[in-house]
């Protein structure tokens, strides 16, 4: 496979388990449309871009801020949890977008360690393409996601926009709970 092709095989893997964003993705697709949905997952993607980049070329620095990443990571989702808690579809749709998903994508130190083992195992000799395959496939993904979600808005019922803002504060602040966690062990260790 081309560089290309590499990068976006693995921007998609990187970006399709459905988790924080995924679910902030979701929720802004339901409440505002496609494109509400679709600009959520830009921001992931441009982070993932970024720590592509930095991993293609060789950069490793970012690993020694793990901790501070993971702190201000969980710190944002659970932020972000008790927003969705008591938010209503309107309020849903206003508390995330670009820069929420760019911050949560950039604070997850498994991001960074992921673009690293995708460089070496990738061997991406041709680093340009490569990022541009990474970041095609991560916007692939997140198209294909909120096109998903969108679909369903006008059959999810306000009861269920209610339900899902609860539940997807629930992960989310489990999420949070989890990165903080690891900031914790790691700045203690």
């Amino acid at each position: 496979m081309t560089p290309y092709w590499n990068g976006a095989v693995l921007g998609f893997s990187i970006a399709a388990p459905v988790g924080p964003i995924g679910l902030l993705v979701i929720r802004q697709s339901l409440s505002g449309g496609a494109r509400a949905g679709l600009r959520c997952g830009l921001g992931a993607a441009v982070a993932d871009l970024c720590y592509g980049a930095l991993a293609a070329a060789g950069v490793t620095l970012f690993a020694r801020w793990q901790e501070q990443a993971a702190l201000c990571g969980g710190l944002l989702l659970c932020w972000l949890a008790w927003k969705a808690w008591g938010a209503g579809a309107a309020q849903a749709a206003a508390g995330s977008g670009f820069i929420t998903t760019f911050l949560l994508t950039l604070s997850n130190p498994m991001t960074i360690l992921a673009f690293a083992a995708m460089v070496a195992g990738a061997g991406a000799a041709s680093p340009a393409w490569f990022m541009t395959g990474v970041f095609s496939g991560s916007l692939a993904w997140w198209l294909v996601l909120s096109s998903a979600a969108a679909a369903l808005r006008g059959r999810f019922p306000q009861a269920g926009m209610a339900w899902l803002n609860r539940a997807s504060a629930l992960v989310l602040f489990a999420f949070g709970l989890r990165a903080l966690s690891t900031a914790v062990r790691g700045i203690l260790a």
